[in-house]
């Protein structure tokens, strides 16, 4: 994989690029995102409405509430072989329709059985939407501009979960709660998860009018109609010169795109272990601990249902002011110097919130801080979202979008993306279970040891990509 800036590719400084048309595709993309997010994020809040309909213990509670995750690893992976198959915004229009069928079974679930069921269906468009839409936006944006526009994804995810986490506080506001009676005589938490499917039918109605991939339509054999996408946004011959580059990085392996591109001499290429490497870090931080436990996190620290759920849309409102720092600087500072700050940032607030509990006492079982304690821990956790999501929440999606070859970039995308759904279930699963056992200063402990970690596994894996032509990088 190449490093630096794509100012010595010819053309660079006077290619005329339409970026009212790129901007137009990058929004309606873009959607996915809002959609990731917040139905990832619709579960914080309905957790009461879930025990009392369904009766569950508390291990029954984390399954239900992960039980997207394990959708999202297998849509992950599906959705990056399929895409070589079908098409980036065929698998995207797939996605669209399983959110709509997710957030009218969810919401009008009679069992626990069938909750997780449509979870599972949503967790499918979730995967596919978290790896297809940065893919997507890489693909059809130029290289100079490619960070900033892709770290709108991350925007989009964090608006999705700010939206849902606003949608549920007013709803319980409404009903009096989360399990109070709404609309039709329906609890408030299944309207939680009903609301989603405005958003969803947006995306699959704007999916409708924007094009393929041009990086796809040439690997199946249409370079006239790459090129007329092409055309639209850099001009005739700017895309002339685009297809042609793009067949000639495919036509080096004659064949198209396979699971088993990933493979160099019987091996793994070392590209793809620093995909899984972004892809497993970015989880094993805890951020999603914070995002889909932090309603029942600020509540065991004192706070009311009403106080966590409004904690959780300030967090949001952080966590969307981080990534627009974030939209103006990576493409000149680069990814990797956003990753190092990004993680010794997050290995000291995760130390100062685990520093935090360790001074708090049980009561009947629930954690108590005291004033200054709790105020430490919950700014150190709001400034620790601002670290996330300056640097590891829109740069390792970006990187992911972005830094495979076009060969293997389906399958490369499949794999990594299915591994940080995979640590993303590992760290939800656990996260009940290990605060109950063994505690959260431990808990939040690994997360900050795991920040301390990925600090070092970027300084001695990850390469920059900033300003790089797809077509110049190397696996």
């Amino acid at each position: 994989m190449h490093a630096g800036s794509d100012d010595s590719t010819p053309g660079y400084a006077t290619v005329s690029t339409n970026m009212l048309f790129v901007f137009a595709i990058v929004a309606v993309a873009t959607i996915g995102g809002f959609m990731f997010g917040y139905d990832s994020g619709v579960i914080n809040g309905t957790q009461d409405g879930l025990q009392q309909a369904f009766s569950l213990t508390r291990f029954e509670t984390g399954f239900n509430v992960a039980a997207i995750l394990v959708g999202c690893a297998v849509g992950a992976f599906i959705a990056g072989r399929l895409a070589d198959l079908i098409g980036r915004r065929s698998v995207m229009i797939i996605a669209a329709v399983l959110f709509v069928v997710s957030a009218l079974a969810a919401g009008d679930a009679p069992s626990s059985i069938v909750f997780i069921l449509a979870r599972f269906i949503g967790g499918l468009g979730v995967g596919a939407a978290s790896v297809l839409c940065p893919a997507y936006i890489s693909e059809v944006t130029p290289a100079h501009s490619r960070g900033r526009l892709a770290s709108l994804q991350q925007v989009m995810i964090i608006t999705g979960l700010t939206g849902a986490f606003l949608a549920n506080y007013v709803l319980a506001k409404v009903a009096g709660g989360s399990t109070g009676a709404l609309w039709l005589g329906y609890p408030a938490w299944r309207w939680m998860f009903w609301m989603q499917i405005i958003p969803a039918a947006v995306f699959l109605l704007m999916l409708l009018i924007i094009p393929e991939s041009p990086r796809f339509l040439v690997s199946r054999g249409r370079p006239q109609h790459a090129q007329q996408v092409l055309t639209r946004i850099f001009g005739a011959a700017e895309a002339q010169r685009k297809v042609a580059q793009i067949t000639a990085s495919l036509a080096v392996h004659q064949h198209r795109p396979k699971l088993s591109d990933l493979l160099e001499g019987g091996r793994i290429r070392r590209i793809v272990w620093v995909g899984i490497g972004l892809a497993v870090f970015q989880q094993f931080v805890g951020i999603n601990i914070v995002f889909y436990y932090g309603t029942v996190l600020w509540e065991s620290v004192g706070f009311s249902e009403a106080d966590s759920l409004l904690i959780n849309v300030v967090s949001g409102v952080l966590s969307i002011a981080a990534c627009i720092f974030t939209i103006f600087t990576v493409d000149h500072i680069g990814r990797r110097p956003l990753l190092v700050i990004g993680s010794l940032g997050m290995a000291v607030t995760l130390g100062l919130v685990a520093a935090s509990f360790a001074t708090g006492s049980l009561v009947n079982g629930t954690l108590h801080l005291s004033h200054p304690a709790g105020l430490l821990a919950l700014v150190s956790a709001n400034v620790y979202v601002i670290f996330f999501n300056a640097s590891w929440g829109p740069v390792m999606w970006v990187m992911l979008g972005e830094m495979f070859p076009n060969q293997i970039r389906g399958s490369g995308l499949a794999v990594a993306g299915f591994a940080q759904w995979m640590a993303n279930y590992a760290i939800s699963v656990s996260f009940p279970v290990l605060a109950a056992s063994a505690g959260l200063v431990v808990t939040y402990g690994f997360y900050a040891l795991s920040a301390l970690v990925s600090f070092f596994f970027v300084r001695a894996m990850v390469h920059e990509t900033r300003g790089v032509e797809l077509e110049h990088m190397r696996g």
